[in-house]
Formats: C-alpha cells, sequence, structure tokens
C-alpha cells in the first residue's frame, strides 16, 4: 500500500465549498495525510525538514489548491521555494524524492470550456500547469495529470458528490497500488482515469 500525503493550500478554507467538499471525501482514508498549510503556517514560517520528512515518508504526493490566478495560493508557492530545496529535491545530489508520483489536485472558477485554445482563457489547464510538471521532473519524480474541478461558481450539489467520489476513488487507487504508469500516458486529465477502471 502507498502512503499519501496531500498538501493543502487554501487560504479562506472557511468560504470553500468545493476544496471543503473534496478534503472532507479523503482525510480520513487509511494511508492519507493532509497536511493543510495555512493552518499548520499562518505566519508562513514554514519548518522546512519538518516537511521535508513529510516527503520522505510518502509515495504520492497530492498538490492540492484552488488555481488562483493560473496558479497556486502564495504559501504554497513559498513551500515549493523553501522545501524542494537544492541538494534535497534536486541538483547533481538532490534525489531524496526520486521516483515519487505527484498529482495536482485544483479546482477553477471557470467551466472546461474556458480552459482551451479557442477558450477565454486560450490555454488548456495543463497548459497553465506546466512551471509545475517541469519542477516535479527536475526533481526526478512523476508527474501525474491533473484532477480538476471545473465550475467552483456554478458546480451543482449532485455535481460536487460526484467529484468528491471520484477523488476519493482515484486516491483509493493510487494507494493500493492499482495504477499502471503506462496506463496514464494517454489521460489529459485524472478525472477520465475512472471510466477506464468502472
Amino acid at each position: 500500500m502507498k502512503k499519501i500525503l496531500i498538501i493543502f493550500a487554501h487560504p479562506a478554507f472557511q468560504k470553500s465549498v468545493i476544496n471543503k467538499t473534496l478534503i472532507d471525501a479523503v482525510k480520513n482514508m487509511e494511508g492519507v495525510t493532509v497536511n493543510d498549510l495555512y493552518e499548520t503556517y499562518p505566519d508562513f514560517f514554514i519548518d522546512i525538514e519538518k516537511e521535508q520528512r513529510l516527503l520522505l515518508e510518502n509515495d504520492v504526493i497530492i498538490w492540492h489548491h484552488p488555481f488562483y490566478w493560473y496558479n497556486a495560493p502564495a504559501l504554497f508557492k513559498e513551500w515549493m521555494d523553501l522545501v524542494l530545496q537544492h541538494g534535497f529535491a534536486y541538483g547533481t545530489t538532490g534525489r531524496a524524492l526520486e521516483g515519487k508520483w505527484v498529482m495536482s489536485a485544483i479546482s477553477t472558477g471557470g467551466q472546461q470550456e474556458v480552459y482551451s485554445k479557442t477558450g477565454s482563457n486560450r490555454y488548456t489547464v495543463n497548459e497553465f500547469l506546466a512551471p509545475f510538471n517541469r519542477s516535479v521532473t527536475l526533481c526526478r519524480m512523476v508527474y501525474l495529470p491533473p484532477f480538476v474541478t471545473y465550475g467552483s461558481h456554478t458546480i451543482s450539489a449532485e455535481k460536487l458528490t460526484q467529484q468528491a467520489d471520484a477523488y476519493r476513488e482515484i486516491l483509493t487507487l493510487l494507494r493500493d497500488d492499482k495504477i499502471n504508469p503506462q496506463e496514464l500516458n494517454d489521460l489529459e486529465y485524472m478525472n477520465n482515469l475512472i471510466a477506464k477502471h468502472a
């Protein structure tokens, strides 16, 4: 069984509907640890050694956050800058995270159709996530397709429940080592994995 660490970053969690529902669906799963950055570090003073230990203790890392300004909230970026240090996560001797799997789990305000070459945002979510992809690759980790929840302002209760169930199912498959990396090669989003395992 793989151990999963969710690095969760939401600066206004008390107002969240989407991310609260998703986190509630997985926080009590066996083998899953939720590391809430804004709760742990309200002053932005990150305990680098503690965070590095958490990474070392887990096999699958989930970067879970709302998609703010086509990016991650500030504390998550601070976490990346400080925790993924040269000599630890990357560089000639930085091989501590080699082989670990990383998946982004994000929520967007816009619907899926606006994240396309013909949509108002002009780029896909995967194109916006290119810096995360490259960071994972630099650290010799395995970058998985992202899990995306679109339309946070208009999503129905039924659709949100479906998303939470899908998120839990994906984490279960990852935890129980039931995903072959080759089957992810043609997946744009991890959301589509459920249909393949149905």
